[in-house]
């Protein structure tokens, strides 16, 4: 193993796949972003085979930063001044030399792979013969396997040029203001941890709605499906932060261990768990096969047998074209025994909401005494915190900086990418019969039977109706 651990502040940052799609979408825009805070001062080589040169790279970061708003002139003609650019076949070692000689008197470059999986085991291995690897930090973009065998071939292939505590696993879930509110929220409160296990959950869902289709990414999508796109990865990273326990300090493993913890704590899933739905028309979409047996939706029902969580069902559900786009956590309390609630028991139980997105809120759904002569309830949600999506850091400025620092408490480590594999793995492909479901509607009916004896799945927009 050649990348002997990097120290310190990466000194120069190589992406490969520079004229692909995600760096005009999303990493032009977090670098200009990153030299605005004066966090980027640093080489930025951009590798890629497209026989271009390094003033088409340039045209193309100006005219990726044009459709972002917000971007300041200064840091965006800063970035343009640190740009470089080596095209190439990335099956030639040539292609690596002149990177190595581009790298110039760089020792310690961040590697980000925004390229198919396929090509990292070619881009890593031609990294490691021209010393470009040496003392050097890898970026990984998901998807990271697309089940346990494939991650864990990812994996060795990795170690065999990078140390674990080099490679830097990218889920842009992690980098989100949102959800690292989340934990913040659990854990900075005295008020929340004595009831956040058990005895008072009666269980916790999680929902991440879309109210778009495949978007033009119908090829990708059809040999994927909802499972590996978003429950494996973001959904299990959002369950393993509102199920862990409060870590003993916030460095860079502290979290990841406890988060580690939880995932290995879930049974794999059963195919009664599991209902995956297919909207209507998805099989008309460019890309996907006629006979298609891709999730479109899923829904499942999850366990996390430790002391904290025994019996509290976690019901999870992801879809497409359905009817808003929206991302919440949502823990129903036990509810109180009704001898001096007036015995209206038809209320709502009791419940803590994280907001995700499109807006940041976390809020209590509690019962309050309804105006008049008799002792009923009604039900009111407590706003405890609220704010707007857009004024906060993106994910992928975050997730770079802390790449570029050596800070890895927000990417997903080994053990847990292959815990999540393991949950997964035995509902993935055809293990369960797609149903069928309209578009704009909450998936397949059948969905509605995970979570029937726990007072139902909430619908997202009920918190617009209430305010």
């Amino acid at each position: 193993m050649t990348g002997s651990h990097a120290h310190g502040r990466s000194d120069a940052l190589v992406f490969f796949g520079a004229t692909g799609d995600l760096a005009y979408k999303q990493i032009f825009p977090a670098l200009a972003a990153l030299v605005a805070r004066q966090r980027l001062d640093v080489p930025v080589i951009g590798v890629a085979k497209s026989g271009w040169d390094r003033d088409r790279l340039i045209k193309r970061a100006r005219d990726s930063l044009a459709d972002h708003e917000g971007i300041e002139a200064q840091a965006a003609d800063r970035l343009y001044g640190l740009l470089r650019y080596v095209d190439g076949d990335y099956a030639d070692p040539g292609t690596f030399k002149a990177l190595r000689a581009e790298l110039g008197g760089a020792r310690a470059p961040l590697h980000y792979l925004a390229i198919p999986p396929a090509l990292f085991g070619t881009v890593v291995k031609g990294l490691h013969e021209s010393g470009s690897a040496d003392g050097a930090r890898v970026v990984i973009e998901k998807p990271f396997g697309h089940d346990l065998a494939s991650a864990q071939e990812l994996n060795a292939v990795l170690h065999q040029v990078f140390p674990e505590t080099s490679i830097f696993r990218i889920d842009h879930y992690l980098g989100k203001e949102a959800v690292l509110g989340l934990l913040y929220f659990r854990c900075a409160n005295s008020f929340l941890e004595p009831i956040w296990n058990r005895a008072y959950v009666d269980s916790v869902q999680i929902t991440m709605a879309e109210d778009f289709g495949v978007a033009g990414r119908g090829a990708f999508y059809d040999q994927t499906g909802a499972i590996r796109d978003v429950v494996q990865n973001h959904m299990l990273q959002v369950l393993s932060l509102v199920a862990m326990e409060p870590p003993a300090g916030y460095g860079h493993e502290d979290i990841r261990d406890e988060k580690a913890k939880v995932l290995r704590a879930i049974p794999p899933l059963r195919p009664s768990d599991v209902i995956r739905g297919q909207f209507s028309g998805y099989t008309d979409e460019p890309g996907v096969a006629k006979d298609s047996a891709a999730e479109t939706f899923v829904a499942l029902r999850a366990h996390v047998d430790t002391w904290r969580w025994g019996g509290v069902p976690f019901f999870i559900r992801a879809g497409k074209r359905l009817p808003v786009t929206a991302t919440e956590v949502l823990a129903r309390l036990r509810r109180p025994p009704d001898a001096n609630a007036g015995r209206d028991g038809d209320g709502e139980a009791n419940y803590v909401r994280f907001r995700l997105s499109p807006d940041i809120a976390i809020s209590l759904g509690a019962r309050i005494k309804a105006v008049g002569e008799t002792m009923t309830g009604t039900d009111v949600e407590l706003a405890l915190h609220e704010q707007p999506g857009p004024a906060q850091l993106a994910p992928y400025d975050r997730l770079l900086g802390d790449a570029m620092d050596g800070d890895a408490s927000r990417f997903a480590r080994e053990d847990a990418v292959e815990a999540a594999w393991t949950v997964v793995g035995s509902v993935l492909g055809d293990a369960t019969p797609p149903h069928r479901y309209q578009p704009g509607t909450w998936g397949p009916e059948q969905a509605a039977s995970l979570t029937a004896r726990h007072g139902g799945w909430r619908d997202p927009r009920s918190a617009e109706a209430e305010k």
